[in-house]
């Protein structure tokens, strides 16, 4: 723990990033709930099929398809977003036009978090991915053209966390040696 990315880890944390900022360019106004974990689920899936996860012979089409497909599914295993408020992290009582086809509008709040996690004793894994589990979130104001990230002074790239863990720990240095 060096608060630093081995490269392995840095890969399935970027590929999860990048996910993300397709998830939050789905959300603006007119696109539909769904949209946005379908943005974020295209990024994930399509990363799996270049390292060669998906079962031989599968099409990032193929895993994508929401009747047959959905091998990828496997290392990427909840929903991308939810909304924020009272009583609305999981909305079971709510009929799928409501809420995963419902539209977003401004004024709404949801979460933004994909993610990607390899067990520790999954052998369709890479040795190297075994034990990583990576999610980011950050917290969404559906505006009038857009979004607005509420989560956003929190460093986000991968870079830009590794920059936020030194001064972290410059800091912890700094008070321990008062």
């Amino acid at each position: 723990m060096n608060g630093r990315f081995t490269d392995v880890q840095r890969r399935i944390y970027d590929a999860v990033h990048e996910a993300q900022r397709a998830g939050m360019a789905a959300v603006r106004p007119g696109n539909r709930f769904s949209d946005v974990h379908a943005a974020a689920n295209e990024v994930i899936a399509r990363r799996l099929h270049e390292w060669g996860l998906l079962p031989d012979g599968v099409t990032l089409e193929q895993t994508l398809d929401p009747e047959h497909g959905g091998w990828h599914r496997r290392w990427m295993v909840h929903g991308t977003s939810h909304h924020l408020g009272m009583d609305v992290h999981d909305c079971q009582l709510l009929l799928r036009e409501d809420y995963m086809d419902g539209e977003l509008k401004p004024g709404m709040v949801l979460t933004v978090e994909p993610g990607l996690y390899f067990k520790a004793d999954d052998l369709l894994a890479p040795e190297e991915f075994r034990g990583i589990g990576v999610r980011i979130e950050d917290d969404v104001l559906v505006t009038e053209d857009g979004c607005e990230n509420l989560s956003a002074a929190m460093p986000s790239g991968s870079r830009e966390v590794e920059e936020w863990m030194a001064r972290v720990s410059d800091a912890a240095g700094d008070r321990s040696t008062r």
